[in-house]
């Protein structure tokens, strides 16, 4: 396990040459560094699922997973596997058994799950890129904790062969990267996406009610943006909606899940909240399916927070099963035809800063459930989602997402690319500003 001065990001440290047959100058990824999520087999390791008594019940992996060949057939060499929370079953970051990695961005806060480790070796400088997962948020979250930008692509397009799997239904391979050049590389090559002109966004939407839910002031976020996208593309793009208004009235079956518990949490965006609902009783089930047996006859010794879930998972009864894929059914076209081809939508990633390190759980309470609501968007959806640091607020680091249809990743990996050094400028002239101003 790893020591001190590599932030406890990583597992065990090897180094795994790139198994290219081209010419070096052909390869995107040609010199570049990146590690791997313990959840990805790797020939001859056992994948460890951030658990040792899952380790110590699994054989070695006898094949790599397709994912982490793609890249290093891209050029990258792989120096490790990185520390992830226990059966990737929280969004927090910490693991009682293997330490938690240190956040390179917040010493004292959380980095972030479940790919922790993969986020603090981007953050910490480690390697250029690295490969993550994210079935709730487990690369939004912690890209966002550490101040990098992580990529959830369009579910489904990235294979997760020779990954374990958390719940099928949303589970997808992503990645982390502190360039936006490098995230768009790593993109080609997992992507396997043409070389393409950049194509000009027809609007970016601010959805007004989830930026609500920031536990900091909302224009510290969206003005960063908003002043970004109209010096690139003029100011006629932004456009504002409130988005749970308008998936209540555009995802009709979502109605089984409004009730009474979601109307009354002020805090929070009621049909969001529903989606979260959704998501939470999908993953159960399916979490359950794959790993019920496993759990019930090893008794794994899990950590806090992330044994009740599990346990709870295992107990789960299957209900409302088909009304969910319905539900998702139906987000994905609501959402696809608010979008359109080419438009995006701007969310907080999550609610706010990280929180510190061993906070109580029932603390967390309100935070966690804004921190679904937001995420449950492109969870149920299946849409694409890029987290983008913008500096911080109150020493902390702050970001915000864009999202875009299911299927489009290349156009939104373009976009942040070609947005991302405007963005640094108007986030130097707003922390500027809010020195002057304290």
């Amino acid at each position: 396990m790893a020591g001190e001065s590599d932030y406890g990001a990583f597992m065990e440290k090897f180094i795994l040459q790139p198994s290219s047959s081209s010419p070096d100058q052909e390869l995107p990824l040609k010199g570049l560094t990146f590690a791997v999520k313990d959840i990805f087999d790797m020939v001859g390791y056992v994948t460890g699922f951030g658990n040792p008594d899952w380790a110590r019940t699994h054989l070695a992996a006898t094949t790599t997973a397709p994912a982490v060949l793609a890249v290093l057939s891209g050029g990258a060499t792989c120096v490790g596997k990185t520390v992830m929370d226990e059966m990737a079953y929280s969004i927090n970051g910490e693991n009682k058994h293997y330490g938690t990695p240190k956040n390179p961005c917040a010493p004292d806060r959380v980095p972030g799950g479940s790919s922790s480790g993969s986020a603090v070796a981007v953050g910490g400088m480690l390697v250029d890129f690295s490969l993550g997962t994210d079935t709730g948020g487990s690369v939004r979250v912690p890209a966002s904790y550490c101040g990098i930008l992580g990529l959830r692509p369009s579910h489904g397009v990235v294979s997760t062969s020779g990954v374990i799997p958390m719940a099928q239904s949303f589970d997808t391979v992503g990645w982390f990267a502190r360039d936006a050049a490098i995230l768009y590389q790593v993109g080609r090559v997992l992507l396997q996406l043409p070389v393409v002109e950049p194509v000009k966004p027809t609007h970016i939407t601010i959805a007004e009610d989830c930026f609500q839910l920031l536990s900091i002031p909302s224009h510290r976020v969206t003005s960063v943006l908003v002043k970004s996208v109209e010096k690139l593309f003029g100011d006629h793009i932004v456009k504002y909606a409130c988005l749970g208004d308008y998936v209540k009235d555009n995802v009709p079956t979502l109605k089984h899940f409004m009730g009474d518990r979601f109307e009354n949490q002020e805090y929070n965006v009621a049909p969001l909240a529903a989606l979260s609902s959704v998501m939470r009783l999908l993953q159960r089930s399916e979490f359950k399916n794959n790993h019920g047996e496993w759990v019930s006859s090893v008794k794994p010794d899990l950590g806090p927070g992330i044994s009740e879930r599990v346990w709870e998972a295992v107990r789960s009864t299957d209900e409302n099963l088909d009304v969910c894929h319905l539900v998702k059914t139906e987000l994905r076209a609501a959402l696809t035809a608010l979008l359109g081809d080419y438009g995006i939508l701007a969310i907080p990633t999550v609610p706010g800063p990280p929180p510190k390190l061993q906070t109580e759980p029932s603390t967390l309470e309100t935070f966690r459930a804004r921190a679904f609501s937001l995420l449950s968007v492109a969870g149920v959806s299946g849409f694409c989602q890029v987290s983008i640091p913008i500096g911080t607020y109150d020493n902390l680091p702050v970001s915000v997402s864009l999202l875009a249809k299911h299927g489009s990743d290349g156009f939104l990996l373009n976009l942040v690319e070609t947005l991302y050094g405007t963005l640094k400028e108007q986030i130097e002239i707003a922390q500027e500003l809010s020195c002057l101003s304290s």
